[in-house]
């Protein structure tokens, strides 16, 4: 059992389970009926998605390794708050009993906040796919 870190509207795995949406928004021009046919996400999760404030940050310029650096570490400072603490630590927990996906619609993990999420998860005992 485990969870898997995955691009929304990709393919599913097999046994991939259900899959969380971490982000701040639903996918446009989807009706919501279809987030799960289109292999976007089963559950929306906002909770653990960058605040609408620090994604304005992120996308005002782009991003190079010390302006990455910063986004990833007030991105875990927000994580730290009580509710999305306690989300990745149900979740940590339930990874260890079923398999389930999480994930956003970036393109590129690098520079996106599910390695750090990832990172966050793994902190906490999470078993990764």
């Amino acid at each position: 059992m485990a969870i898997r870190i995955v691009q929304l509207g990709t393919a599913r795995n097999p046994d991939e389970g259900l899959r969380i949406g971490t982000v701040r928004r639903p996918p446009r021009g989807v009706r919501k009926e279809d987030y799960s046919k289109l292999d976007y996400y089963d559950v929306w999760m906002p909770e653990l998605a960058p605040s609408v404030k620090l994604v304005s940050w992120a996308l005002s310029k782009p991003f190079i390794s010390k302006r990455w650096s910063l986004f990833e570490r007030r991105y875990r400072q927000e994580m730290r708050q009580p509710t999305p603490r306690r989300i990745i630590t149900l979740l940590a927990a339930l990874s260890s009993e079923t398999n389930f996906s999480m994930g956003c619609y970036c393109q590129d993990e690098a520079r996106c906040h599910r390695s750090a999420l990832r990172q966050l998860l793994l902190e906490h005992g999470a078993k990764l796919a």
